[in-house]
């Protein structure tokens, strides 16, 4: 493509690279949100019962929760309604900050974490890790960590 512009446009192999990212990212999350409908969980469910299980005394100030699920303070609060309905999470005040609360995994969230987790590595390990050299997978890791790095350091900003 040619412009007048100041905008370097990409090359064939960098379109193919990028274009292939995209494929391969929503193509990926969508196997991998169809494999978690059978036990009534979406991504976002999941990814909230892992930072929750991984967190210490299994719970997190909702403001965490968000920032660490990239998701805003309103739609986590409905997903966590949501949750709280099905008996994964509850809330609970925090003691030091009245206008703070706390997302907290239920036994039966823990239990439902222990019941999925296997069921969604053996899904990660079969669309994606598998697919690769066991060589391979330290450079993919060194190719997109200066990527993730990057963003975290720009989340939020243009």
């Amino acid at each position: 493509m040619t412009t007048d512009s100041d905008t370097p446009w990409l090359t064939d192999q960098e379109q193919r690279a990028w274009r292939t990212h995209l494929d391969v990212s929503r193509l990926l999350m969508h196997q991998l949100e169809r494999d978690l409908q059978p036990f009534g969980l979406t991504n976002n469910d999941y990814e909230i019962l892992v930072n929750l299980s991984e967190a210490e005394d299994r719970r997190l100030r909702m403001s965490d929760l968000a920032a660490s699920t990239l998701q805003s303070k309103s739609r986590l609060s409905h997903q966590i309604t949501r949750m709280e309905n099905a008996g994964l999470v509850r809330r609970e005040s925090c003691e030091s900050d009245r206008r703070g609360l706390y997302a907290v995994l239920t036994d039966e969230g823990w239990e439902t974490m222990r019941r999925v987790a296997p069921h969604h590595v053996a899904s990660v390990r079969r669309h994606f890790i598998d697919l690769f050299a066991p060589e391979s997978l330290g450079s993919l890791e060194a190719s997109l960590a200066p990527v993730a790095d990057h963003l975290r350091r720009h989340r939020g900003n243009p």
